[in-house]
């Protein structure tokens, strides 16, 4: 499933109060560099596990699913002071730079949805060559395994934080999506993966499935009687501070709890690129573990990075500080971003897992005829370049 079809478009909100501050440089129209950088970093010591020079490619291109977020604040941490901004390409470059020292290397930060035709992460793996690691859903990548194979190397988020929301004052002490189901609402989707698992569970009937979501609040404003799709990371804040039509509490339920178990946006590279990209991935997927770590201990900076990108890419989608630090803080504190339960070790794939997530949603995917066949969910991850010794505190 496309992060598309699960994530908002074009949200109106109220506008942000903060204005990005940029200044012109030499790098072509729409190029801007960061105004009042901070000096450089040091480099890291020549050969160290920090030092990506030589095993890394010289820029390392990390392509998003969606419009900058905190949901993301791993990648954009990496990017060092020195960054500059195409605000006609849509996308962010500087130093990769992690725990304090400058790598050797450059990163370039992509996002995904209208920056890219809302084409999926693989496509676009396999379209351009120079991206080393996209941000892959674990349905995604079971989609995308017939022709556009990739394989996971780390998790950033350990459960998805999609959820289904519904207003209280229409459901009055309604606690979960199979109770709000019970009292017939409409569960409205943009895609057809979520109600297809929740009919598998007999929690909905087909008939209560309508996949119109556009990614506006319009219809849940205006029609308080569904079930809509969201994120427990963003629509919380938004409906309640954010959307002068509504302005007041949301229910929800974690769609981890009803068996939407995916891996949401590990970080995988094609399939066929795997062999020569090992020696920087040996390198460059303990950085990735630690660097979300480390953003989540102080996602500050790196949120103000990401809400000047959204006011600089101009895309009609909008972002605000608030929701960005409620974003932080609820990734940490309602469990979205964990070790591993099984081994636990931060951003380490659980077999066990996989083969549940592949079992579930393979036939789901292949009833659609997304896929003809259903493939071996070994595929789809490795564990070897995990650090075992990298853990959230």
């Amino acid at each position: 499933m496309r992060r598309m079809s699960s994530r908002r478009a074009g949200l109106v909100t109220t506008a942000l109060a903060a204005a990005i501050t940029l200044t012109a440089c030499g790098g072509g129209p729409g190029a801007t560099s960061a105004a009042g950088a901070a000096p450089a970093a040091p480099a890291a010591p020549a050969g160290g596990p920090l030092d990506l020079s030589g095993v890394c490619p010289a820029t390392v291109v990390l392509q998003q699913d969606w419009q900058p977020e905190a949901e993301h604040g791993a990648m954009y941490s990496l990017v060092g002071p020195d960054y500059t901004v195409d605000a006609n390409a849509k996308s962010v470059k500087g130093s990769l730079v992690t725990q304090g020292v400058a790598t050797g290397v450059d990163v370039e930060v992509r996002p995904g949805g209208p920056n890219v035709g809302f084409q999926p992460v693989p496509a676009l793996m396999y379209l351009d060559d120079s991206i080393v690691l996209g941000a892959v859903n674990t349905d995604a990548a079971i989609s995308s395994a017939p022709s556009q194979p990739t394989v996971a190397v780390t998790s950033q988020i350990t459960v998805s934080p999609q959820i289904l929301m519904w207003d209280p004052a229409t459901y009055p002490g309604m606690r979960t999506i199979r109770d709000v189901a019970a009292k017939g609402a409409s569960v409205v989707t943009s895609g057809d993966v979520i109600p297809g698992l929740l009919e598998s569970k007999s929690i909905i009937a087909g008939s209560q499935s309508d996949t119109s979501y556009d990614g506006t609040p319009a219809r849940f404003v205006s029609d308080p009687k569904i079930m809509q799709q969201g994120f427990a990371t963003a629509e919380p804040y938004i409906y309640e501070n954010e959307i002068a039509q509504w302005h007041r509490p949301i229910a929800f339920q974690r769609l981890a709890d009803d068996g939407y178990s995916i891996y949401p946006e590990p970080l995988a590279v094609r399939a066929d690129k795997l062999d020569a990209l090992r020696p920087c991935l040996k390198k460059l997927v303990p950085i990735m573990q630690q660097a979300q770590i480390d953003y989540l201990k102080n996602p500050g900076p790196t949120n103000k990075l990401i809400v000047d990108l959204v006011n600089a890419y101009q895309t009609g989608w909008t972002y605000s500080a608030g929701v960005a630090a409620f974003s932080a803080k609820a990734q940490v504190e309602q469990g979205f971003v964990t070790n591993d339960p099984a081994s636990g070790v931060f951003g380490k794939f659980d077999p066990a897992r996989m083969q549940q997530i592949v079992g579930t949603f393979g036939p789901i995917l292949k009833s659609k005829g997304t896929i003809s066949a259903v493939p071996d969910p070994a595929s789809l991850y490795t564990n070897e370049f995990i650090d075992p010794n990298i853990k959230m505190g």
